[in-house]
């Protein structure tokens, strides 16, 4: 019996991160997703209280979301956590990284949702840039969760292959990568298309080759992500995590722009609004 019990828990810590504090950032923004999920996807679009919504209310509920996740981990520290100054601790850090990413992409790639993929949201809403603010408030919490899930994949599979060539183990952490990254984008453009203010020309287009659009977010920005406070010892600090940050949006932005340009959109759309040359949100 205590043989198992050992074994279940050296399986179980192939998942997390040797860093306590690391350790304990990861598994809380996990436990936090079920809150904001249920109340996203398992209440207001099922039974469709959007319908009422006014803008108030659409900012309400991207605040309801996404604040929790901020204010959680400060009133109520994790014990690795109780003794490190604020901006050492890896939610911190995390949560810096996040908002930069999903900052810039709602503020400059969602127009590629709408020059590339004909995208559009006509639901009621306050605006920056003709994105709602919401959506930059659920991005955040959305992106935690993709970005802590792929960290604990990507570590329990390079345990698993450390003893493969190196070229073998650098070949299935690209292939997951870039697995993993469709599969998350395809499963949230299908979770919600049962929320109709939030539409595309051509579904089916969408699924296929849209969520292959999505997932150049994520084919940079996971492996990135991981590397935050990973190798013992090699603790980042806020600088550093904003500036990695910033370069991961460059290299999104530099690769959908490219996709923009020379394989255009997925659906048809006026030459202006895609393959002139410029920036999207300035056409």
């Amino acid at each position: 019996m205590a043989d198992r019990a050992r074994a279940t828990a050296r399986s179980f810590s192939l998942w997390l991160s040797s860093n306590p504090s690391k350790r304990w950032g990861e598994l809380f923004f996990l436990s936090y997703t079920p809150f904001w999920l249920t109340l996203c996807l398992g209440i207001i679009v099922p039974f469709k209280l959007y319908e009422s919504f006014t803008e108030m209310e659409y900012m309400v509920l991207g605040l309801v979301a996404a604040v929790p996740s901020f204010l959680i981990p400060v009133v109520w520290p994790g014990e690795a956590d109780r003794n490190l100054p604020w901006k050492e601790r890896y939610w911190v850090k995390v949560s810096l990284w996040i908002a930069i990413f999903s900052y810039v992409g709602n503020y400059f790639w969602t127009h590629y949702f709408f020059t590339v993929l004909g995208a559009s949201y006509t639901f009621p809403s306050w605006r920056m840039n003709n994105v709602p603010h919401t959506t930059f408030l659920l991005t955040h919490v959305c992106f935690l969760l993709y970005h802590v899930t792929s960290n604990m994949t990507l570590r329990r599979l390079r345990h698993s292959i450390a003893g493969l060539p190196e070229h073998i183990q650098r070949a299935t952490m690209v292939a997951w990568i870039v697995a993993l990254s469709y599969f998350v984008a395809y499963l949230e453009t299908l979770a919600i298309s049962n929320f109709p203010y939030y539409q595309f020309q051509d579904r089916d287009s969408m699924y296929k080759f849209g969520s292959l659009f999505y997932a150049i977010y994520f084919f940079v920005s996971f492996p990135m992500f991981l590397r935050i406070d990973e190798k013992p010892g090699d603790l980042w600090d806020l600088q550093r995590v904003a500036v990695d940050s910033l370069g991961a949006a460059m290299l999104v932005t530099i690769v959908l722009d490219l996709w923009r340009i020379f394989l255009g959109p997925i659906v048809p759309i006026p030459k202006k609004r895609c393959s002139e040359p410029g920036l999207p949100w300035f056409l």
